[in-house]
């Protein structure tokens, strides 16, 4: 059976090898939560994950991939947070995410999108909302045109 978020999360793992960061600079500890966030270029999907997703694949589009767990037990629950948030490139201009949740299993991620042109960075502030514990994430992200 085809499991698309086996195909997705290993995409968002594989691409976060080729950025040269660090994996630790992709999670944070906010409050009881730990997020764990990506932004990669939809073209990095495959055809089949990016459509059972319904997700534009282009050179031009970069994704962004949410994921809040809850640190106070000894396992760690995805959670089902309130999401909302804005890109911002070095030039001011600002972009309104729409976040869509995704739930799968136990698993719980939160995906947007996000237009660019090529050699773009964006300044991304997100807050994450559980039972009333606001969180604000913010995290700087560069987009190439995948050619």
């Amino acid at each position: 059976m085809f499991k698309p978020w086996i195909v997705l999360l290993s995409s968002l793992f594989f691409s976060s090898l080729i950025t040269a960061q660090p994996a630790e600079t992709y999670v944070k500890q906010l409050g009881d939560m730990e997020v764990h966030f990506i932004g990669i270029p939809t073209s990095f999907l495959t055809p089949e994950v990016a459509s059972s997703y319904k997700i534009e694949r282009s050179r031009y589009r970069g994704l962004i991939n949410i994921v809040a767990l809850d640190t106070t037990g000894e396992d760690k629950k995805a959670l089902s947070v309130g999401i909302s948030g804005t890109a911002t490139n070095l030039v001011g201009q600002t972009i309104n995410l729409e976040f869509n949740k995704v739930t799968e299993g136990d698993a719980i991620y939160y995906l947007a999108t996000v237009e660019y042109p090529n050699d773009e960075t964006y300044r991304f502030d997100i807050l994450i909302n559980h039972d009333g514990d606001e969180q604000q994430l913010k995290f700087t992200q560069k987009f190439y045109v995948d050619e």
